[in-house]
């Protein structure tokens, strides 16, 4: 029981609240405790807002997760969770989720915006759940939402302000992994005749290829323009930012090859977990800029 609790949970995929992270990091306030200790704080009450909706979709979709390959070994969907015990583990993370802002003293961050945050991203992901996925293309769109809201919770949580670039750019990262995504759904309705979500026979596989690849084009222009950005060179007294860009490319080329010839793009989290090539572009990247910011 306590491990398919933990399964219903899933702990896997808070990695995403990580982008949380990004505007303490980017402003050079990591290594200062006033910063890092609300931002971590915040990724513990995001963490469990998102596994109170991960429970709620699990429940809501039980039925066509019995048919899918993979989602049929979820908890819920397995018989190993009763719905009863579900909503109750869904209450007690959005409960603790808003005491933990509650209980804390943010004395750098916005506590009514964090609310707002939060209750926003639970009503608009319940919303999700409940119809707004059945419709193509605004699926996407509102994953790529959830991860600009992550942003904007640690930005909130330290009072940094965020640039229109770390917006932009979060948002078209995460519009690339959701097309991605939806990619996998595709391609087991044309293998297998199974409907893992009714707006999958919106799409199809040279659509998902051109959205995909524009994105991801859209995506490696927008990051190279703000590379080489005045403002930006400016803000970390550096005129070697661009050199960053070669991981990057090397990261959205290889998840490319895995969305498209490995077939395996079902779960980016899974994917930055386990493939090597991506964690090595992820690391470079981060470590080159952590000379850039931490060592001026």
């Amino acid at each position: 029981m306590i491990k398919s609790i933990l399964l219903l949970l899933r702990p896997h995929q808070w990695l995403k609240n990580l982008f949380v992270f990004l505007p303490v990091f980017f402003d050079g306030k990591i290594l200062q405790l006033g910063y890092l200790i609300p931002s971590i704080v915040m990724i513990f009450a995001y963490s469990l807002a998102a596994s109170g909706i991960y429970i709620f979709n699990d429940i809501y979709d039980v039925e066509s997760d019995k048919l899918h390959p993979q989602k049929c070994k979820r908890p819920i969907a397995s018989g190993a969770v009763s719905k009863g015990t579900g909503y109750t583990l869904m209450a007690l993370c959005i409960l603790f989720s808003i005491c933990i802002i509650y209980l804390f003293d943010w004395k750098v961050g916005n506590q009514t915006a964090l609310y707002g945050i939060i209750v926003f991203y639970l009503v608009m992901n319940i919303a999700y759940c409940i119809k707004l996925k059945q419709f193509a293309i605004i699926d996407v769109f509102i994953i790529a939402v959830g991860f600009v809201l992550r942003i904007y919770a640690g930005g909130f949580s330290t009072g940094i302000y965020l640039s229109h670039w770390i917006v932009l750019m979060t948002f078209l990262l995460a519009l690339f992994l959701a097309f991605a995504k939806r990619r996998d759904d595709v391609v087991i309705y044309e293998n297998t005749g199974i409907l893992a979500r009714k707006n999958v026979y919106r799409y199809n596989l040279a659509f998902m290829n051109l959205a995909i690849a524009i994105v991801a084009s859209i995506t490696m222009v927008c990051y190279i323009m703000y590379t080489v950005s005045p403002d930006v060179m400016e803000k970390f007294h550096n005129g070697y930012v661009y050199t960053t860009s070669i991981f990057v490319l090397a990261g959205i080329i290889r998840y490319l090859q895995i969305t498209v010839v490995d077939i395996k793009s079902g779960s980016p989290t899974l994917i930055l977990q386990k493939d090597r090539f991506i964690k090595v572009c992820l690391v470079g990247w981060l470590l080159e800029f952590a000379l850039i910011i931490y060592t001026r």
